[in-house]
């Protein structure tokens, strides 16, 4: 098919690269300028953009597709049969969508209708959802409330970050992709066939009115909420890894935790005999109170009901490590409170 690819992150260069090999013909990429990063706040391209060249695709990088008809009419010349986009991070006008013989497509990181939104992804992991997937659709003018194609479920990990889950998801729909585009394919449109032809023709399904949404993450959310159980504090932690990382405060000082666990009252009384005539006392200190801070033994804070081993962490100005290499910089003692 004669495709044109709309997409931004590394999660969907996947589907790019997917789409590539399965021998589609790629007429246009278009994907978010190029964006200045780090220090020397050097432009740095998106991982669709990096494909693109790599395979000497046409590259399009337009500031707004809203409002941008010389865009659209590039568009439209190109007389693409199919239009996907994969977190390409712009809402498109119904005038993009209308300009393919088969519509517009979208891989969407969560089952809809759960998650419609930016981030399905990170609210999976955050709300401590025990499984997720990849949903194809044909797209519409709405959030996400396009008619289903095809879907595929997985298992989030007990311990599994947004990053690590971004990762796998990426990969599902990117075979997803391969697959909803054969699927199409296999239409007979010699007849000029309707989109709602089309879309019976592959059966396609509607969401319905029972539906989640997954709005932006911000960086008031990131604050550590020691009143929360140690498995909300958990899934705040892997939800915003790589994003933004999770933080509290000790002195004044942002502490950002990347990887926690929830610690076992067994597995402590072995590793500190003292435990046990610590326990009464302990029921009494504050929730986010260092029980235990030993460079070879770890990190240990209370939670209102438990304890949580902190993993990996990131004091402030410095780089991520784990505890045990942490504690060796670092002068913190049991007693002092995270804020």
């Amino acid at each position: 098919m004669k495709i044109i690819f709309m997409g931004t992150p590394d999660f969907a260069k996947e589907s790019l690269e997917a789409i590539y090999n399965a021998g589609h013909e790629i007429l246009a990429v278009v994907t978010n300028p190029d964006k200045p990063k780090g220090r020397g706040m050097k432009m740095i391209a998106s991982p669709v953009k990096e494909f693109a060249l790599e395979k000497n695709l046409k590259i399009y990088q337009p500031l707004k597709v809203r409002n941008n008809q010389e865009f659209i009419n590039e568009m439209k010349e190109l007389k693409p049969d199919l239009l996907c986009v994969v977190a390409y991070g712009k809402i498109l006008p119904k005038e993009l969508l209308d300009i393919s013989k088969f519509g517009a497509i979208n891989v969407h990181g969560s089952l809809l209708p759960k998650y419609r939104g930016a981030a399905p992804i990170q609210w999976a992991v955050l709300n401590g959802d025990k499984k997720t997937g990849i949903t194809t659709m044909f797209m519409d003018e709405g959030m996400d409330t396009g008619d289903m194609i095809l879907k595929e479920e997985t298992e989030i990990g007990a311990d599994e970050t947004t990053g690590e889950l971004w990762e796998r998801l990426s990969k599902i729909g990117a075979k997803l992709l391969v697959q909803t585009i054969e699927k199409i394919n296999k239409v007979d449109n010699k007849e000029n066939k309707t989109l709602e032809q089309i879309k019976q023709a592959v059966g396609a399904e509607k969401q319905g009115k029972d539906f989640s949404t997954a709005p932006m993450l911000n960086k008031e959310m990131a604050k550590i909420d020691w009143k929360k159980t140690s498995e909300q504090i958990k899934n705040l932690v892997r939800g915003l890894n790589p994003i933004m990382g999770a933080y509290c405060l000790l002195e004044n000082k942002k502490i950002k935790l990347w990887k926690v666990r929830t610690a076992q009252k067994e597995e402590l009384e072995q590793k500190f005999p003292e435990m046990k005539e610590y326990e009464s006392r302990m029921k009494k200190v504050e929730a986010g109170t260092i029980l235990f801070a030993d460079n070879k033994k770890g990190l240990f804070v209370k939670t209102v009901d438990g304890i949580l081993e902190i993993l990996e962490i990131q004091g402030e100005n410095a780089k991520k490590m784990d505890s045990k290499s942490f504690l060796n910089g670092n002068n913190i003692h049991a007693g002092e409170v995270f804020e």
